[in-house]
């Protein structure tokens, strides 16, 4: 199975030596990188939320298989979709499917199944793999790409993941593909992300899937959020960190109907 690359040029730059450059220039200089179990890290157009994405993969190792679980926007293929096997074509070059890891958690969980449609055009995955690229250029992906979905069935995920990676013969990094609240005046956004972030470093997958849902807040990727949390939780996880927080005002100029970015590490 092939995914070709579908928001180069529209989310990020889809020639290699520019994109490169540009990826530089967002990362910056390493220093202080840490292995980490976890990322979670906006999708947006890079001039929006590269540099708020960049500020956590410029302090972490990425290993060669990473897991990125992304929200579906499109609407597409099955609510739980892990792609097995195949190849992702990406302007900075092939990307594999890690087939041994990715069939692992297939295996282990009764939501997931097999399903490249829910791919084919959803952008969250992709947005992050030149950055991993970038840190890493011997990248295998796990692409899961998930729906609107019950924490039971995020719990499924979660250990199913963190399972496959208990057993795995190599360091592996989690990303959780998210923006945060959606086209509302900044403070409001400012206010209801604040309350999300806080559930996010209180390593509290419950209770970030409750405060959503209850409060309202226009998270997209809250349930990739909650099985990243899950699985790191299950692997021993010990702190979230707050990298850095961002909003499209930022870059518009326009402060009344703003999308929030976060990035945030987990150790």
């Amino acid at each position: 199975m092939i995914r070709n690359a579908v928001a180069a040029n529209r989310f990020y730059d889809g020639d290699p030596k520019r994109l490169r450059h540009e990826l530089g220039r967002l990362v910056g200089p390493l220093k202080d990188v840490k292995p980490a179990l976890a990322v979670i890290a906006p999708h947006a157009g890079y001039m929006y939320s590269g540099h708020t994405a960049a500020a956590a993969y410029a302090r972490v190792n990425v290993p060669s298989a990473c897991v990125v679980i992304g929200p579906n926007h499109t609407g597409l293929g099955s609510p739980a979709a892990i792609m097995s096997g195949g190849y992702w074509t990406m302007p900075m070059g092939t990307v594999p499917v890690e087939e041994k890891l990715a069939n692992d958690v297939l295996a282990r969980s009764r939501q997931l199944k097999n399903d490249i449609q829910a791919h084919l055009y959803e952008h969250s995955i992709e947005v992050q793999i030149p950055f991993l690229q970038y840190r890493q250029p011997n990248l295998k992906i796990v692409p899961i790409c998930l729906a609107g979905l019950p924490y039971q069935a995020c719990e499924d995920i979660g250990r199913s993941i963190a399972g496959a990676i208990e057993t795995f013969e190599e360091p592996v990094l989690l990303i959780a593909s998210t923006d945060m609240s959606h086209y509302e005046p900044k403070n409001q956004a400012e206010k209801k992300d604040r309350l999300a972030i806080e559930r996010i470093l209180a390593l509290d997958p419950q209770g970030l899937f409750n405060t959503i849902f209850e409060t309202g807040i226009s998270m997209c990727g809250v349930i990739p959020t909650t099985v990243t949390l899950i699985a790191a939780m299950a692997l021993n996880a010990e702190r979230a960190v707050l990298v850095d927080y961002s909003t499209s005002g930022d870059t518009t100029g326009d402060y009344q109907s703003v999308v929030g970015y976060a990035s945030i590490i987990i150790d």
